[in-house]
């Protein structure tokens, strides 16, 4: 179909220089002030449309869109849109994930000087007729320590502006190079705890996961110093409220800037009352630039979609041809889970490269897509934004994360074997897997240079590694079993090496449960004797 017969229709209300650049090449629409019922009946009419927040493109409706090549979405995320359904119908679902990564970084600034000077309640104060200079006194930012928990797109900005200020930054995350630090002027944190320490003023910028929720609680408060002050920008959930109060009850923590809040809209909130902390209604994306941003980039991506062009914000899977898309795609779900064990079994405190190794027929395949899988396990929950097959890639590219493909046609002892090494801070860490039967069961076959065959048909895993001797098995399963945790299945692999002119035995034990296996068993049992190291790692559904 020619451009010029192409229709668009824009549902809600975004910037008219995006409205503009659809007019260019497409004939336009905007149903602003639409029903849901007149959309549903006229959406069939569109090969295009754009929405924002409020239209709620579910599969019933998009069933309806019979012309719909794209869906274009003004903002970062796409949760009022049935992506599945989208992806199944072959529509190209795009967003403008960067439009407020700049009015997100500012806010966030704004919010830590204004909560180091004592901007809104000095002002307050005044214009309720007093005058109390001496009452609002604060601190200077100058040559003081931000820590900045997650280093993704809008961490680094903060730090680029906080440097500007000529303040020290102190960032701690798992998923970016150490050259990554470097190049952009921060101190890498080697932990948590190191940044806790050391940090005057502390901002999130984590995603939000089952693992990040409460992040900031009364054990992270507990190694803070004396006097920090707390800003989050991110989500509400990231800490704590009532470690928080406390905290500050306690005076360990000075002051808070929140922009977020677990539960919103919400008017009313225990810290709400405290004269040392500063609240916001959610507006760190609320700039008319950041606003005017997502429209014109959504716009971008349909008419790179209508016309043939490359999507570059595509949420939904990219194509590849039937042919090795029949060979390739059982392997998918091992990839993504190979990607996330690797990063759950390194020792390191960032990731600077991952190398992929495609063994036996799929190396004659396009594994490009099986690469991304990798990435897409590898940096699921490190980001501001949910990472998919699309984005991945970009991703791994910011955070300075070198990728390498090589290819082995011949296979010693699988049909097919994919291997995932990867290495940051020095050291490395290896795993293998394959699928297994008519089903294609994904199997990890080696974890830290070990061999072993465990299948990954379970949402939670648990690894260990232990000098072998007897009671080893029993002393996992006592403590798995108190803690309430059943094991789905086990596998043992035992390897012998010379040490020191002598011979020694070690095991890589794998463990499939019905639940995540807490982080507190796993430390029990690695502190007890003969154990070397253990993970607990949990996939999500699918």
């Amino acid at each position: 179909m020619s451009t010029e017969t192409q229709r668009v229709l824009v549902a809600e209300e975004i910037a008219e220089a995006g409205v503009a650049m659809l007019r260019e090449s497409f004939s336009v629409d905007v149903g602003t002030s639409w029903t849901p019922e007149e959309l549903a009946s006229r959406i069939g009419d569109y090969d295009a449309i754009l929405i924002r927040s409020a239209t709620q493109l579910t599969a019933e409706l998009i069933e309806r869109g019979e012309r719909l090549k794209v869906i274009g979405r003004a903002g970062i995320g796409v949760d009022n849109v049935d992506v599945a359904a989208a992806t199944r119908r072959g529509i190209i679902v795009a967003n403008a994930p960067q439009s407020n990564i700049v009015a997100a970084a500012e806010h966030t600034i704004a919010l830590m000087l204004a909560l180091a000077r004592n901007v809104p309640q000095a002002h307050a104060s005044l214009t309720q007729g007093r005058w109390e200079r001496s009452r609002f006194g604060g601190v200077e930012v100058y040559e003081k320590t931000l820590g900045v928990l997650g280093f993704g797109r809008i961490g680094q900005l903060v730090a680029a502006r906080a440097r500007g200020f000529g303040m020290h930054v102190l960032a701690f995350d798992p998923f970016v190079s150490a050259e990554r630090f470097r190049d952009l002027g921060a101190e890498q944190a080697t932990s948590a705890a190191d940044l806790y320490g050391r940090a005057d003023f502390i901002t999130v910028h984590l995603p939000r996961t089952p693992e990040t929720r409460g992040w900031l609680n009364a054990e992270a408060f507990a190694q803070m110093k004396d006097g920090v002050r707390i800003v989050n920008c991110a989500r509400g959930e990231l800490i704590d409220d009532a470690a928080l109060q406390a905290a500050i009850d306690s005076g360990r923590v000075a002051g808070a800037a929140l922009d977020v809040f677990q539960t919103e809209p919400i008017t009313d909130h225990p810290l709400f009352s405290y004269p040392n902390v500063v609240v916001t209604p959610h507006l760190g994306a609320s700039t008319t630039e950041a606003q005017d941003r997502a429209g014109i980039q959504t716009a971008e991506q349909v008419v790179a979609a209508l016309t043939g062009g490359v999507v570059s914000t595509a949420v939904n899977i990219p194509a590849v041809s039937a042919e090795d898309m029949e060979i390739v795609g059982p392997f998918l779900p091992l990839c993504a889970r190979l990607g996330r064990l690797g990063r759950a079994l390194g020792e390191g405190p960032g990731i600077d490269r991952v190398e992929i190794e495609f063994i036996g027929r799929i190396a004659e395949r396009d594994t490009r897509l099986l690469t991304i899988a990798v990435l897409d396990g590898l940096l699921a929950g490190s980001t501001e934004e949910e990472v998919n097959l699309v984005n991945a890639p970009a991703l791994a590219r910011e955070r300075g994360i070198e990728v390498s493909e090589t290819r082995q046609a011949q296979s010693r002892d699988y049909q097919d074997i994919i291997r995932v090494t990867v290495v940051g801070a020095g050291e490395s860490v290896r795993v293998a897997g394959t699928t297994l039967g008519p089903r294609h069961q994904p199997h990890l076959v080696a974890a830290w240079g070990q061999r072993l065959d465990l299948q990954l048909d379970q949402e939670h895993v648990a690894l260990f590694r232990y000098v072998d001797v007897p009671g080893m098995i029993g002393r996992v399963g006592s403590e798995f079993g108190a803690a309430g945790v059943n094991i789905v299945s086990a596998t043992v692999s035992r390897h012998e090496s010379d040490r020191d002119g002598s011979r020694e035995a070690t095991a890589v034990m794998g463990l499939t449960t019905d639940r995540p296996v807490p982080g507190s068993v796993i430390d029990t049992i690695v502190a007890s004797e003969g154990f070397l190291t253990g993970r607990s790692v949990s996939f999500g559904p699918g």
